[in-house]
């Protein structure tokens, strides 16, 4: 772990309540921007870097090097905007190296062009379990967590864990593990291991999905989740975990934007090739989810 305390600056999406940020060394120096959000009005297929650009803004008004552009996983919630911000600020854009099994998985799904590959060759790095990796002085460590898809990763950089969507608040609990190729089993060995780092560990949330009374908030610990998280506190059993998140998923809608977030989002934010009419367009695939 590093011995420099990372720098970390949020950004909510309101829309989709997801939480984007920049992490960095100090200003004037190196940074990563995790999870970014391209702007998606569903109801008319427009898009806009409008939120995006909050965190263009930010990194430019510290005077950082933007080094990693990092998903923690291809998002069913959002629209990526890594491929904005990187052609805005730099960096390099990197997800874990089981994005390749997503990519098969919603290529069949979607029935994608024959151009289309499940190599992970659409980003610019992938990461392995265990892979360590550096944002100026800040030294980053990659823990493949999958469980809610079979390629989330986490990211530790110094004291600050970014978790995607494995946990979230411990008074809104567990990510839904129901989407393809997703597992509870997984998910609750997954998260053992990151709440066996030490107490202090700061950890950032992907979402956050506050009950009546509550602001939106980010940042938690270690210690606190588990003592508190609703599903998965220090006590809960594998197989209790495992009951109640497939009882619980049982009885969830899917995401507002799974369907143009995924295909968006495995070829690491770009869009599908435009047709002959020069027209994007994204597919609904009928009685098929």
């Amino acid at each position: 772990m590093s011995t420099v305390r990372p720098q970390v600056a949020p950004f909510l999406d309101p829309d989709t309540e997801t939480w984007s940020y920049v992490v960095y060394d100090h200003p004037g120096g190196h940074a990563a921007v995790i999870d970014p959000v391209l702007d998606f009005d569903n109801k008319s297929g427009r898009t806009s870097t409008d939120g995006a650009q909050r965190l263009v803004d930010f990194v430019r008004e510290q005077a950082l090097t933007v080094d990693w552009i990092l998903e923690t996983h291809a998002h069913a919630d959002h629209l990526s905007a890594a491929p904005f911000v990187r052609d805005a600020v730099g960096g390099r854009i990197g997800i874990g190296e089981h994005i390749r099994e997503v990519q098969g998985i919603f290529r069949q799904v979607f029935n994608l062009e024959k151009q289309f590959l499940c190599d992970g060759s659409q980003f610019d790095h992938l990461f392995s379990e265990e892979d360590t990796f550096h944002i100026g002085a800040l030294t980053g460590r990659v823990f493949h967590t999958p469980g809610h898809t079979p390629a989330d990763m986490a990211w530790l950089i110094g004291d600050a864990l970014f978790v995607g969507d494995t946990l979230f608040l411990p008074d809104v609990g567990t990510a839904r593990c129901d989407f393809p190729g997703g597992d509870a089993r997984t998910l609750y060995r997954s998260i053992q291991r990151l709440l066996a780092l030490p107490d202090s560990t700061r950890m950032f949330m992907c979402h956050d999905y506050p009950p009546a009374g509550r602001e939106h908030q980010c940042e938690t610990t270690v210690a606190a989740q588990k003592r508190g998280n609703i599903h998965v506190h220090e006590g809960i059993s594998e197989e209790a975990f495992v009951a109640m998140r497939e009882q619980r998923d049982a009885t969830l809608e899917m995401p507002r934007l799974i369907l143009p977030a995924i295909q968006v989002n495995i070829r690491a934010g770009q869009m599908p090739p435009a047709e002959d009419n020069g027209v994007v367009y994204l597919k609904v695939p009928v009685n098929r989810l």
